[in-house]
């Protein structure tokens, strides 16, 4: 893989999937089948990318670069404590070549409470870098962003990455992500979406996702940051935190607040879609055609 970028916009598309259930080293062969079928759909579907989220492995992204045919395929998030450099460089090695400029490796911290090996974060992303950089084969600049919500990742993200993928974050911070990014790094963030007309039960099921996230310090602490008060992340989040950091509501609602996202400074949106019966461990494929209809062209 060479130093060069892959791009922003072109290579991301402004709308993307993100999901936790694309692990396709963890599931039986028929799981993987169903895995393989989502991806090929969501080739066809138009969106730009494909986000591999909950902490996937190196072989995950192997795996997902090779059931797809054109979509840009990235990690959202592989954490830096649980696989060395030259893991990483091996799994991008087996990737067959033609199709390695289509993987984008998306990096990340984790949080202290989930690593027990936790500690000078920063740092650690820095020494990180500096090892894909030395690697073989060249894992560059130009193709990994960094999971960033504070300044000083979100600096080394510019200089180091293509750019920055916050998770959990509302359309305020991107604007401010944006400034501190610069105009030409890419900013990609998570946004998660209920398909539910109704409301409360919408929230509803918006908080059995998010009382987990609110354990972990770095988020609150960016929340903290954004205005929001300790009250606001009682009960599993206060409906006005709730209505910040979710598109709640049909799919023209959905539509509405990505373009908030996009109009903020984001050149990327990576859709988590949630539900409640799965709570957003399958496969919403349903959901992913209703989200791809309504938006059409703006894919």
């Amino acid at each position: 893989m060479t130093s060069e970028t892959t791009g922003t916009g072109s290579t991301f598309g402004r709308v993307g999937i993100w999901s936790s259930a694309l692990h396709a080293s963890r599931v039986d062969e028929a799981g993987g089948k169903a895995i393989a079928d989502a991806l090929a759909e969501l080739d066809e579907l138009g969106y730009g990318t494909v986000w591999i989220g909950g902490s996937p492995t190196p072989g995950d992204a192997a795996a997902v670069v090779a059931a797809t045919r054109s979509i840009t395929v990235a990690t959202g998030i592989l954490s830096i404590w649980n696989h060395t450099a030259e893991e990483v460089a091996a799994a991008v090695s087996a990737i067959d070549p033609d199709a390695r400029g289509r993987f984008v490796l998306g990096l990340g911290v984790s949080h202290g409470p989930m690593v027990p090996q936790y500690a000078k974060p920063y740092s650690a992303m820095v020494d990180y870098l500096d090892a894909l950089d030395a690697a073989e084969p060249f894992v560059g600049s130009g193709h990994r962003v960094l999971a960033a919500l504070g300044p000083k990742m979100l600096k080394l993200a510019a200089d180091r990455s293509l750019g920055a993928h916050p998770y959990l974050v509302t359309t305020e911070h991107t604007a401010e992500a944006r400034a501190a990014l610069g105009p030409d790094a890419l900013l990609a963030p998570e946004l998660t979406v209920v398909l539910d007309t109704d409301l409360d039960r919408a929230r509803t099921t918006a908080r059995t996702m998010l009382g987990m996230y609110l354990q972990l310090p770095n988020y609150t602490a960016n929340l903290l940051r954004l205005g929001f008060t300790e009250g606001d992340f009682e009960g599993g989040g206060s409906v006005r935190l709730l209505d910040a950091l979710f598109a709640l509501g049909d799919a023209e609602q959905v539509t509405r607040r990505t373009r908030e996202y996009l109009d903020a400074g984001a050149d990327h949106v990576a859709l988590q879609i949630l539900t409640a019966d799965e709570g957003g461990a399958g496969l919403p494929r349903a959901e992913w055609r209703e989200l791809a209809e309504a938006f059409g062209s703006e894919l």
